[in-house]
C-alpha cells in the first residue's frame, strides 16, 4: 500500500530547506497532489508545530500517504483528502500554506487555473502558495533534459507540458498574490514562492 518514488526520496530534503524558513510558525499547511505522501511526511516530522493536511484525488495515493504516516506515527498530519483542483468548492476552508509539487506540468492547464484560484480563496493575506517543478523561463527550456520531459510529457497528454514561468506568474497575480521568489533546484527544477497581498 505504502508507494516509494526515488524522486521524491532525492528532493523532499533540498525542497524543506527552502521551504523550513519560509513556513509559518502555526496553522494548517495543505498539500495538493501529495502522491506517495513522502513529501508530505518529511515536512510534517520537521515542523512538528504545524498541522498538515494531505491531498491527491488518487484513491491508491492517498493509501499511500495514509500508511506512511501511519508507519512513521506522525500526530500533525490528517488523512489525506480528496481534491479535485478544478472544483469551485474543496473539503478545506482556510490554510495558512498550499504547497504543490510536480503537478501542474503532468494536468491540463486548467488543474494549474483551479490550484491558484482555490489557493487564493484558502489563504490569508501573508499566506504562502509554493510551487516546484520544472519550467520555462523566457519562452524557452532551462536544459536539455527538460525539453526532452516536456516532449514525453505532451506525447502521453497533448494538454500536459512544462508550464512558461512567466504564465504561472501571470496566474497567481490575477488571483491577488505577489511575484514570486524563485528558487533554483537540483535537476532543473525551480521552487516558486508566492504570498497573498
Amino acid at each position: 500500500m505504502r508507494r516509494e518514488a526515488p524522486a521524491a526520496a532525492r528532493n523532499r530534503q533540498p525542497i524543506l530547506e527552502v521551504l523550513q524558513p519560509r513556513l509559518p510558525e502555526k496553522g494548517l499547511v495543505l498539500e495538493i497532489a501529495s502522491g506517495t505522501g513522502e513529501h508530505v511526511v518529511h515536512y510534517a516530522a520537521a515542523r512538528p508545530g504545524l498541522t498538515f493536511q494531505p491531498s491527491d484525488p488518487d484513491a491508491g495515493a492517498r493509501a499511500s500517504v495514509d500508511d506512511w504516516v501511519r508507519t512513521l506515527g506522525l500526530g500533525n498530519v490528517r488523512p489525506a483528502l480528496e481534491i479535485d483542483v478544478t472544483m469551485e468548492s474543496w473539503p478545506v476552508e482556510r490554510a495558512d500554506a498550499v504547497l504543490c509539487c510536480n503537478m501542474i506540468h503532468i494536468a491540463p492547464w486548467e488543474a494549474a487555473i483551479g490550484l491558484v484560484t482555490g489557493a487564493a480563496r484558502l489563504t490569508p493575506p501573508g499566506g504562502l502558495l509554493f510551487l516546484y517543478g520544472p519550467y520555462r523561463r523566457g519562452g524557452r527550456h532551462t536544459a536539455p533534459s527538460n525539453e526532452s520531459f516536456d516532449a514525453d510529457l505532451k506525447r502521453r497528454n497533448p494538454a500536459w507540458g512544462v508550464r512558461d514561468l512567466e504564465a504561472v506568474t501571470r496566474l497567481a497575480a490575477a488571483q491577488g498574490f505577489s511575484a514570486p521568489e524563485i528558487v533554483e533546484m537540483p535537476a532543473n527544477n525551480l521552487s516558486l514562492l508566492f504570498n497573498r497581498l
